[in-house]
């Protein structure tokens, strides 16, 4: 049964597979008397390819459930599994490892690194990661979103629409099986940001991951097949559009 403070998940379809399995996942900063809870007991189904929007205000716990999730924190109580793995129980060496290669993160801040080109950004990852076309990857994935002709410009001298297909690239790379946009167009203005969420989706469907959106607005969830909507670290709603 579903704890009390989450309604049920949609019903997974005939020959969907599992990719993200929670139950009462709680999240909590300090001690008593000061102690914060930050997610209260979050049950959470998700099929492999599935597009999901985490829709909230500020401070409702969407990019606390996407660390859990992504394995970026772990979890003070319940369980949670990821592509099989239960991630509850992993330290952070472990989590790090089990991340490598399944998960992607596109950010509002695109965390590119300065002194490398657009190519570099993206091939580097992949080499540490034991990728031998580490490159060639790389440059099939820029090409991609659009990038051919600035593989070797670095971050200061792409926009920053050009900036986010590099975060882009080097998130779908490595083909995660989950791929996670916290407000991917906060730092964009309205039409870039268009652009790039039609891309984001357009790059999920080639490469088949989950996707899971983390934003506040209701136009930009509506895009996804599934909505859930969270305040006060609780589910309110999870439905799947018509």
């Amino acid at each position: 049964m579903p704890s009390p403070s989450s309604p049920p998940s949609p019903v997974l379809q005939d020959g969907d597979s599992v990719l993200i399995q929670a139950r009462n996942l709680t999240l909590s900063l300090g001690r008593a008397p000061a102690r914060v809870e930050i997610l209260r007991g979050v049950d959470l189904i998700v099929a492999a390819g599935e597009s999901v929007a985490l829709l909230g205000p500020s401070g409702s716990g969407k990019s606390s459930l996407m660390a859990l999730l992504a394995g970026l924190e772990r979890p003070t109580g319940g369980s949670i599994h990821v592509a099989g793995l239960d991630f509850a129980a992993l330290d952070e060496d472990r989590l790090a490892i089990a991340r490598r290669g399944r998960i992607g993160i596109v950010l509002q801040a695109f965390h590119l690194l300065p002194t490398m080109t657009a190519l570099e950004n993206v091939a580097v990852p992949l080499e540490l990661a034991g990728e031998p076309n580490a490159f060639a990857r790389a440059e099939a994935e820029l090409n991609a979103v659009g990038l051919a002709h600035r593989l070797r410009h670095y971050p200061a001298q792409l926009s920053g629409g050009e900036q986010q297909r590099v975060a882009i690239a080097r998130a779908i790379a490595p083909r995660p099986a989950l791929l996670f946009a916290d407000e991917p167009t906060g730092n964009l203005d309205t039409a870039t940001g268009a652009e790039i969420m039609d891309l984001l989706f357009a790059r999920h469907a080639d490469a088949g991951a989950t996707l899971f959106v983390i934003t506040h607005d209701p136009r930009l969830a509506e895009r996804c097949a599934r909505v859930i909507e969270l305040a006060d670290g609780r589910i309110l709603s999870d439905r799947r559009r018509a």
